[in-house]
């Protein structure tokens, strides 16, 4: 748990983990503005940071990849496997596997080799499913909301007795990225030009959530 914050006012107390205000306060209030990133690598360190196949997307990849194997050892763990904490571990164990896979497409962007059948019909060329026309153009947003909310505050909220779901000392690293992608969407109906797209800078919160999530349970299953 967080461990009291220290104002003129007084102390507080709070009851999740403050890591993804922090997170969004130096992206936004020091890398946004920091400087000279087009003298050296040619576009801004935020540019950087946020691009496709950039430094964020590659952390993500590698905490979803480490995130099924403790989910993994989790469940091997357990000693009543068909129980529901532990079906959610193994559930956890795959869906993770499934992202990371995706978040290279499937090796395509270290070998360079796709499926043809798909890579024609994606939004960017790759071979992933998340980023088919149907999917990405209707159904990702959704899910990131839905997925976010649940994470962030149903289910730690309506189901306390499962405790492969993330505590509430998470919500954080999920809600922000639910408001995002909510903000975002929402933002295609205003009459206004719509906000930017830096999914990957919450989408880390996204992956950082998951795997601290599944760290925390992994150190206490070898207790």
């Amino acid at each position: 748990m967080s461990k009291d914050i220290k104002t003129p006012f007084g102390r507080i107390t709070p009851d999740v983990s403050l890591f993804p205000i922090y997170y969004l306060v130096f992206i936004y209030g020091f890398v946004y503005i920091f400087p000279y990133g087009k003298n050296l690598i040619g576009v801004s360190w935020f540019d950087f940071l946020r691009s496709e196949d950039g430094p964020l997307e590659w952390l993500q990849f590698f905490e979803y990849l480490l995130s099924s194997f403790l989910a993994f050892f989790i469940y091997l763990r357990r000693k009543k496997k068909k129980e529901i904490n532990s079906l959610i571990w193994l559930l956890i164990a795959f869906l993770s596997l499934v992202i990371a896979g995706e978040e290279i497409s499937w090796g395509e962007r270290l070998t360079g080799i796709g499926i043809t059948t798909i890579s024609d019909l994606n939004v960017q060329g790759e071979t992933n499913l998340h980023n088919l026309p149907f999917f990405h153009n209707y159904l990702l947003d959704p899910v990131f909301e839905i997925s976010c909310i649940f994470l962030g505050w149903f289910g730690w909220r309506k189901f306390k007795n499962i405790n492969a779901l993330p505590s509430k000392e998470m919500s954080l690293y999920f809600l922000f990225v639910a408001l995002f992608y909510f903000y975002f969407d929402i933002s295609w109906a205003s009459t206004t030009e719509q906000i930017r797209n830096d999914q990957e800078i919450f989408e880390f919160l996204l992956s950082s959530g998951i795997f601290l999530h599944c760290l925390k349970n992994f150190r206490k299953s070898i207790k």
